[in-house]
């Protein structure tokens, strides 16, 4: 799946809807790339098996660093999830590519 490009990412969180810009790389099954938002710019990590794409990132949050940690689907170009917020819960995530 083509996954690498610029991607229009909307967490829901416990604390509502949060946008994110995430520029993914791809090299095997590997993932890089960055997410791109409000706190700057934080490094994306994970693979791609198939359609199945997980990968993480740290943020700068008000508490703190908080790692992100994304488990999805794409198709074609839209992608969605789950979102782990660290110790703050869980939510879904969705996406289209920009």
């Amino acid at each position: 799946m083509a996954l690498e490009g610029t991607w229009n990412l909307t967490m829901n969180s416990p604390m509502g809807p949060r946008p994110v810009k995430a520029e993914f790389t791809t090299s095997g099954n590997a993932i890089g790339g960055n997410f791109v938002g409000d706190a700057g710019t934080s490094a994306v990590s994970g693979t791609l098996e198939g359609d199945a794409a997980n990968f993480s990132s740290t943020v700068a949050g008000p508490m703190g660093q908080l790692e992100l940690k994304f488990s999805g689907t794409v198709a074609g170009n839209s992608i969605s999830g789950n979102v782990q917020f660290g110790a703050f819960g869980s939510g879904t995530f969705t996406g289209e590519k920009a």
